[in-house]
């Protein structure tokens, strides 16, 4: 590794890109640029740090704020994307943030930095609908809904980047969680999935020590998870979540929660770069620790107090139930399984 490195980040005001930042400048070999957009909470969130990086405020999808960019970068971290549920909302957005952005970043390092490593995020979203079959490795196809814009996005993303004539790695990661909202997205996942989740900290471990490791990952796709330690149904994740905050027990109706066409799974190939870059260090149990530490007891009261209100205001939000109750056959199958016609027994 250089005495020095000179590193970029995109999505630094994100769920990981805050942890990569936090990690990065405490480190004294790296010169960081953070590239994002310019608004209130991201000019707040990076005004501690503003005499330990280099900010170029832009967007992403524009040539030209790219082209701002410092050049002769030794590595940049593409973490920079439009996620669910805005990008289900805006597919048009998250198009050009996530496919036209990553292509611009491209362009500029093979332009001004063609040296440079680049380390993406990409998602278990790629890999589709994993029901049936919830193991995953990163030889299986991707087979990501036509529907489902975000995934298409990084798969579209993965082929830029693997067409491109820079150094590169990519991650595929698996469900971050931190203080996990919920929305109506959580409806989309079957209660039967099993899962493995990653936390923030963990997550952009890998991502920072990757920088340390480029001639072991570079040209290579990787899955990233929280290892066996951290999987858990999305049943079991769910009650726990909703223990902690107050909200009794998962009891929706029938239908609420979709029956397929979502992703998630377990790697099984996960200890790949786990024993490369050596990531890991929180489990399920330090995740939901972390979580009850975060909820004080007002949240906490307030939430039990109300939480038949607060279930059915949940509910309302269900489109897998909206799409059973509609009756409409296109719909339903979005969610749920095509019922079987019966066989028909012809009499002589």
């Amino acid at each position: 590794m250089k005495t020095s490195m000179n590193v970029l980040l995109t999505g630094a005001s994100g769920t990981i890109g805050t942890e990569v930042l936090q990690q990065l400048i405490q480190l004294e070999h790296i010169r960081l640029t953070v590239f994002d957009v310019k608004n209130a909470r991201t000019k707040k969130l990076f005004a501690p740090y503003k005499n330990q990086i280099n900010i170029v405020w832009g967007d992403i999808s524009n040539e030209e704020d790219v082209s701002r960019i410092p050049a002769k970068l030794d590595a940049a971290i593409h973490l920079a994307a439009i996620i669910p549920p805005l990008a289900d909302a805006k597919p048009e957005l998250a198009r050009k943030v996530n496919i036209i952005g990553t292509r611009n970043i491209i362009q500029h390092l093979q332009n001004t930095s063609p040296e440079a490593f680049l380390l993406y995020s990409s998602s278990v979203a790629v890999y589709g609908d994993h029901i049936q079959n919830p193991y995953i490795s990163v030889t299986d196809p991707l087979n990501a809904r036509t529907e489902d814009i975000y995934a298409q996005t990084k798969i579209e993303s993965e082929n830029l980047i693997q067409h491109s004539t820079l150094s590169w790695s990519i991650f595929r990661l698996t469900a971050i969680m931190k203080n996990h909202k919920m929305t109506k997205l959580m409806f989309h996942m079957p209660l039967s999935t099993r899962m493995e989740i990653c936390t923030p900290r963990d997550t952009a471990r890998a991502f920072t020590e990757g920088l340390k490791h480029r001639s072991e990952l570079s040209g290579r796709i990787f899955n990233l998870g929280g290892g066996e330690r951290c999987c858990i149904s999305y049943r079991e994740f769910l009650e726990r979540s909703f223990h902690l905050f107050g909200l009794g027990a998962v009891n929706f109706p029938d239908h609420a929660f979709a029956e397929r066409n979502f992703h998630c799974g377990i790697y099984t190939d996960g200890n790949m770069l786990e024993d490369i870059v050596h990531f890991r260090n929180d489990t399920i149990d330090s995740y939901f620790i972390d979580v009850s530490r975060s909820i004080s007891f007002t949240k906490w009261f307030l939430s039990s107090m109300f939480s038949s209100i607060i279930k059915q205001i949940l509910l309302n939000q269900s489109e897998p139930l909206k799409a059973f109750k509609s009756k409409n056959e296109n719909k339903m199958n979005l969610f749920f399984f095509p019922k079987k016609n019966p066989v028909s027994v012809l009499h002589s």
